[in-house]
């Protein structure tokens, strides 16, 4: 069965249904995943140790401080090497920029943005720089694995999944790889109260959604929990209600949720002022483009 199948053939047990991200939503993990384990990797890989500080900035702005938070890892290698060849600094010293026109393409012709589709491409158009971020986020991984452990969900993440799990079908959404995300889910015990783990091999957060729940529940019945744009995207782009995991705020973010946003969700009154003004509030906390500029 492939992964499209598994997200098609979930059949309602519950009334209602939530979908979850996991990096820094559900854990505390963006911060020390993106900063000691894709960052440095992608300063060695792409030779950016003469702008390492430029490129530090720069990857830290993009997948934790703006609204690329939360980006798949390919899409923001991407993004951050396009912001890198408008920087001053690096056109000060006539840096050259690394060719990822390969990569662009692969990302424009695919939606399961991972490790299994990149390498059968790779195996396919035998091209170096396809070769290279594969190479890389293998590393990001292996790097992961070793470094991202006994970090706990969220205080209140626990307690408002043993509450919806009475009412809802519960999945999480997420673009990191499945392996890791299982492994943190079943490290810590929660993953018990989820039906599918959907990472990057899964396809777009926006299309987790579509396949396992869009028609097969009423639209005010379905959630998705979110620390990013791309969750609150993937939301609107299905027509389902959103709650916000704020930035910075997330232990509070998660106590609201508890003790007030369940209640809402369950009882068909989140809808309309009371969802607006939570994603009116998380609006306002990532920016578009980098102080820098």
């Amino acid at each position: 069965m492939t992964n499209h199948d598994i997200l098609l053939n979930l059949r309602p047990d519950r009334d209602f249904f939530v979908g979850i991200d996991s990096d820094g939503c559900a854990f505390d993990t963006m911060e020390i995943k993106q900063k000691e384990c894709f960052c440095p990797n992608f300063i060695k890989f792409w030779g950016f140790q003469p702008m390492a500080t430029a490129a530090r900035q720069t990857w830290e702005f993009v997948n934790l401080y703006s609204k690329h938070r939360g980006t798949n890892r390919f899409l923001a290698v991407i993004e951050t090497i396009h912001l890198l060849a408008e920087r001053k600094e690096v056109k000060a010293r006539n840096f050259t920029m690394p060719d990822i026109s390969a990569l662009i393409e692969w990302t424009r012709n695919e939606t399961r943005l991972g490790n299994p589709t990149l390498a059968a491409y790779a195996a396919e158009v035998k091209d170096p720089e396809i070769d290279r971020a594969l190479a890389w986020s293998k590393k990001v991984n292996e790097d992961i694995s070793q470094i991202v452990f006994g970090i706990p969900p969220f205080p209140f993440v626990k307690e408002s999944l043993e509450r919806l799990q009475v009412y809802a079908d519960i999945i999480v959404v997420s673009q990191t790889p499945v392996e890791a995300l299982r492994r943190e889910w079943e490290e810590h015990n929660i993953g018990q109260f989820t039906k599918i783990i959907a990472g990057q091999e899964f396809g777009t957060k926006s299309e987790h959604l579509k396949y396992t729940a869009k028609g097969k529940y009423p639209d005010t019945n379905i959630l998705m929990i979110g620390d990013a744009p791309g969750d609150l995207k993937a939301a609107r782009n299905n027509g389902v209600l959103f709650y916000p995991i704020n930035p910075g705020s997330e232990e509070l973010s998660w106590e609201r949720f508890y003790r007030q946003g369940i209640d809402r969700f369950l009882s068909q009154n989140y809808l309309g002022d009371y969802q607006d003004k939570l994603i009116a509030d998380f609006e306002k906390l990532l920016p578009e483009k980098p102080h820098w500029t």
